[in-house]
């Protein structure tokens, strides 16, 4: 039996997640309280009655149930204990910008906006579901990703099974914003030549080719990927000995826009090459203060 379990920032792009799904033939149900997955699962892994013949189900949980979202923890241990049905857990999000962005152009209702403001409720709803985050097996950031991106990056995960039962998610973010707070493993790599004082290259970000040329090209680049590659090629089958699902790696640098993401995008290839299951995300490559909003000049 294929179990997901869809969750993730509201304005992030569950319900098209969700259409994707049905039609790859899942059985969708929708807005589900996190206390009644374990019955529900179990149900349906019986197969009794009309569940014979569906073995592909997937629950959406948001914040729309805010006030038992607190008993997902719960719910997982009872699956986990109960019912050892495999489950994948895609988590979907996106920057605080976007969400409102999305909100203004959609005139849809955020479900916490009766009690605060929109960017309020966005803040909030992202430390109530922070916990739940770091239970995903997959993280989508849809900030920059069409429709037809989403539904690439969940036929990934759908084919995703020949992997590792090791989830790694590799962050690259900026020292002057701060380390993320969900970081198992974090990375420096401010030692590396910085791009931005190159004039040809400042504007540009760490997955650009002419980016990828430029840090390629030093010594201590090479021998950095090939440490960094060994090391976690030590660690990773450690983690998963010790019972560890999800390894969260964060690569930071000065403004999180060049260094960074190069390596973050590297080390993901290296390790996907692995075959780890191996999300990038950068959280930080469009918030560097010396940049102005449309990307084209640096700021005065």
């Amino acid at each position: 039996m294929d179990v997901i379990i869809l969750t993730g920032m509201s304005g992030a792009g569950k319900s098209q997640a969700a259409g994707y799904l049905e039609d790859q033939g899942y059985f969708c149900i929708d807005n589900v309280p996190p206390q009644v997955l374990p019955d529900l699962i179990a149900l349906f892994n019986r197969g009794e009655g009309d569940m014979a013949g569906i073995d592909k189900v997937a629950f959406v949980v948001d914040i729309r149930s805010r006030e038992l979202i607190k008993g997902f923890g719960q719910a997982m241990k009872r699956i986990d204990e109960e019912t050892p049905v495999p489950y994948r857990i895609v988590f979907l999000e996106a920057s605080d910008n976007v969400l409102v962005n999305r909100y203004r152009q959609t005139r849809r209702k955020h479900p916490l906006t009766d009690e605060m403001s929109l960017t309020e409720a966005i803040a909030t709803e992202r430390r109530m579901l922070n916990r739940l985050r770091g239970r995903a097996t997959y993280i989508i950031d849809t900030t920059m990703t069409t429709a037809a991106g989403l539904k690439k990056e969940l036929r990934r995960i759908l084919e995703d099974t020949g992997a590792t039962g090791l989830s790694v998610f590799i962050q690259s973010f900026g020292f002057m914003y701060g380390i993320p707070s969900d970081s198992d493993n974090t990375m420096d790599v401010r030692f590396l030549p910085n791009p931005f004082w190159v004039e040809d290259l400042k504007m540009l970000c760490g997955k650009d080719k002419e980016i990828e040329e430029y840090l390629s090209g030093f010594e201590e680049t090479k021998e950095f990927m090939e440490k960094a590659g060994s090391l976690y090629e030590f660690m990773l089958p450690l983690y998963l000995r010790e019972g560890k699902s999800r390894l969260d790696i964060c690569v930071g640098c000065t403004g999180g826009r060049h260094r960074s993401v190069y390596i973050a995008e590297q080390l993901g290839k290296v390790l996907s090459d692995k075959g780890y299951r191996v999300t990038v995300h950068h959280r930080d490559i469009d918030r560097d203060p010396r940049y102005k909003a449309d990307g084209k000049e640096p700021r005065q």
